[in-house]
């Protein structure tokens, strides 16, 4: 009988990662001139899976978005997997604002993924929705490398990764 090859397709961050990243933002914030005595703030806050920001105007807490965008490209997390909220304002002239850490798949992405597989009509290509990930599985391995190919051309709002092929 022969046997099916397989990968799955998730998405996510390393959470000790984006807290090393936060720690050397909050350090380079410290630092800076242009926020000497300026009380702004970066919290991670890991059982939610967000980073909040704190800053007394608009300007500053753009520049700390760019200084923690910096610190999260270099340590490899994936910034698309970032979603960036609203800004909100608080007590005074302070404005906050919440950053969301994407991690595992919603039902809609991963729909449009299994959609994107059956409409390239590969061949005997399955893909299966389980939870937070898409499992396609196929026959021969280049079938699958040919899906992964597909799917790292199309943009979905967040960064795709392919594991536990086998």
């Amino acid at each position: 009988m022969a046997k099916n090859e397989s990968f799955d397709v998730t998405t996510g961050v390393d959470l000790m990662e984006v807290e090393n990243a936060v720690n050397q933002a909050l350090k380079e914030i410290g630092q800076r001139y242009d926020f000497k005595g300026a009380n702004a703030t970066l919290e991670l806050k890991k059982a939610d899976q967000q980073v909040l920001m704190d800053a007394p105007d608009d300007m500053k807490l753009n520049a700390m978005w760019d200084i923690l965008m910096g610190k999260l490209l270099r340590r490899k997390v994936p910034v698309k997997n970032c979603q960036r909220g609203g800004v909100q304002k608080a007590g005074g002239d302070r404005v906050r604002q919440e950053i969301k850490l994407v991690s595992g798949l919603d039902i809609e992405t991963c729909r449009t993924i299994v959609k994107t597989l059956k409409d390239a009509k590969l061949k005997k290509v399955q893909a299966a929705i389980e939870s937070d990930k898409v499992r396609v599985s196929a026959p021969s391995r280049d079938e699958l490398q040919n899906a992964i190919a597909l799917l790292k051309d199309q943009d979905y709002g967040v960064e795709l990764q392919f594991g536990n092929y086998r």
